[in-house]
């Protein structure tokens, strides 16, 4: 917690955002500032819900501190920046960013708020360091809502691929140099193709199979050209190491015409049994071998690691926040917590070689293990009684409420 200490100005909120994290990293069934007040031991979770939404701090300064640790911890050897986003399903229509919209989570479009995120990602270990908020342009020009949602004045509407950009704009201001790779939703984005090609910074990103590229033979499309690629374009590679071995697959490259400097190519994966495609835009300033490009392509999958540790293990989706700020301190605590996890589990498979039959430390294990080791004795009986009749008066009043608005609603 020393990490973001002096962001903190008074111990009041210093404490309280120790006791957040903590609760965050506890084996808690759901994490919200109902739970993280009990685990903390506080009476009411009145002191928990000031540190999302009026203390005075700057979210963007812990993430800050959040992302300079990941980079000392994991080493800058290597590096790739990842792009995703993810969906929380939600309800109702009051909540930032929040209305019906497609989202990886559900597979469909649903009642959802969508976050884009970043992740950087080395041999060692990989954590989230950045977050941005998606704001529909339905909201972006719903003045009302914005009002009710506390929307700054100045955000205005941007893509995915935009948000993405400014994420890795303030990673690369930070001297992190690498890799990036996203899937199509990043890799059909032109503009965020360019920029990255302005700044020399290198990139493998999935495309869609409608893809057009331009080669030699003239403007076609990606899944096109590989029907015409000959037998002896393929090479199998392995895609990384699963629970049964390495997952290898069959992969070409092609050469994309272009008057810009810097390398350009298609690079292709074919499945071994299905046959299934999948198709990559990939730009270097200089010449790069084929399997580096496969490595940075398989990278991509880290990201997807990270909202299932964040999810699972320290709620990254389970706020209940309805506000821009609020979304925004929540989400940069939640990055905090696994953060720590990654770090001591990249120093605990470092010396993995003092215990080789033992299987890599997890993220899991060592929050299991954290908890195991720190926990405290049992509270009172009157102070678990205390929680339990708290909470469930606090809950008939809600069910009151709805049951009024539903009944208004209806006349």
């Amino acid at each position: 917690m020393s990490l973001v200490a002096d962001r903190f100005a008074r111990v009041e909120p210093r404490r309280r955002v120790a006791a957040f994290v903590a609760g965050l990293l506890a084996e808690l069934p759901r994490k919200n500032c109902w739970t993280l007040a009990e685990h903390a031991g506080d009476l009411t979770p009145d002191g928990m819900k000031p540190l999302l939404s009026r203390a005075k701090w700057d979210a963007d300064q812990v993430r800050d501190d959040v992302r300079d640790f990941v980079v000392e911890q994991l080493g800058q050897a290597d590096v790739v920046l990842v792009i995703d986003e993810t969906g929380d399903l939600k309800k109702g229509s009051a909540t930032a960013g929040v209305q019906r919209q497609y989202t990886g989570t559900a597979g469909r479009i649903e009642n959802s708020q969508v976050g884009v995120f970043l992740t950087y990602a080395t041999a060692a270990g990989h954590a989230l360091i950045d977050r941005e908020l998606y704001l529909p342009e339905g909201w972006a020009a719903d003045l009302a809502r914005r009002e009710r949602a506390k929307v700054p004045s100045h955000r205005r509407f941007a893509s995915k691929p935009e948000l993405a950009a400014q994420m890795i704009r303030r990673a690369i201001g930070a001297g992190i140099t690498g890799w990036v790779t996203g899937d199509e939703v990043y890799g059909n984005s032109t503009p965020l193709r360019t920029a990255l090609e302005t700044e020399q910074v290198s990139y493998v990103m999935a495309v869609a199979v409608s893809h057009r590229i331009t080669t030699a033979a003239g403007s076609r499309r990606v899944d096109e050209l590989a029907k015409r690629l000959p037998k002896t374009a393929w090479q199998r590679l392995s895609s990384g190491e699963g629970a049964k071995g390495h997952r290898f697959y069959d992969w070409a490259l092609i050469t994309i015409t272009s008057a810009q400097p810097g390398r350009r190519w298609l690079l292709i994966r074919r499945h071994r049994r299905t046959g299934e495609l999948a198709f990559y835009r990939c730009y270097a300033p200089g010449p790069v071998p084929l399997p580096v490009l496969v490595k940075v392509a398989r990278t991509r999958w880290r990201i997807e690691e990270c909202f299932q540790t964040s999810k699972g293990l320290t709620g990254l989706d389970e706020h209940q926040v309805r506000t821009w700020t609020s979304w925004y301190r929540w989400t940069t605590l939640v990055l905090l917590a696994p953060t720590f996890l990654a770090a001591v589990t990249a120093h605990e498979r470092a010396d993995q070689h003092a215990e080789p039959d033992l299987a890599p430390m997890t993220l899991a294990e060592v929050r299991r293990l954290l908890n195991r080791l720190t926990s405290a004795s049992v509270r009172s009986t009157a102070f678990v009684l205390h929680w339990s009749h708290w909470r469930r008066r606090h809950q008939a009043r809600a069910r009151i409420s709805h049951y009024k608005r539903q009944s208004s609603h209806k006349k």
